[in-house]
């Protein structure tokens, strides 16, 4: 689906990208697709993920978040752009850069809930920078 991709976690960074997305998504008018990624950890031996017990549990949670998150955001938008919310198991970055082979860009924050204070963009963000197919927007917060 060409137009915006946009990663959320339960940072406040990541909502103030997703509020970027939206305002962006209405002006261009494209339709807006949320990632909100269940982390799981890599198998040890092999890389690949290893399922998250109660994911499906964690998943709807996770989802409802999102859900949430997008009704504010879209709330003094009119008219809203279409949202597609999407919440996979996996490794963020990873789903990230998936995403952002369809996308016209990609949204992110510029750290998200794992990050430390200090640090200017976190590591989804640099990963993303490097690695995705689309251009990136790092919404610093406060902006």
């Amino acid at each position: 689906m060409p137009g915006i991709v946009v990663g959320v976690d339960d940072s406040t960074h990541s909502h103030e990208a997703l509020d970027w997305a939206v305002r962006e998504a209405a002006v261009r008018q494209v339709g807006v697709k949320v990632v909100s990624v269940v982390p799981a950890m890599a198998s040890p031996w092999t890389g690949h993920p290893l399922s998250v017990p109660d994911s499906d549990e964690t998943v709807q949670k996770a989802r409802k978040a999102a859900e949430e998150a997008v009704a504010r955001s879209t709330s003094t938008i009119s008219p809203a752009p279409s949202v597609d919310v999407q919440v996979p198991v996996g490794f963020p970055v990873q789903a990230l850069i998936d995403a952002s082979r369809d996308a016209d860009m990609i949204v992110v924050g510029s750290r998200g809930s794992g990050g430390f204070a200090r640090l200017l963009l976190g590591s989804v963000s640099t990963q993303l920078a490097y690695h995705a197919e689309c251009p990136v927007v790092i919404v610093p917060t406060g902006r």
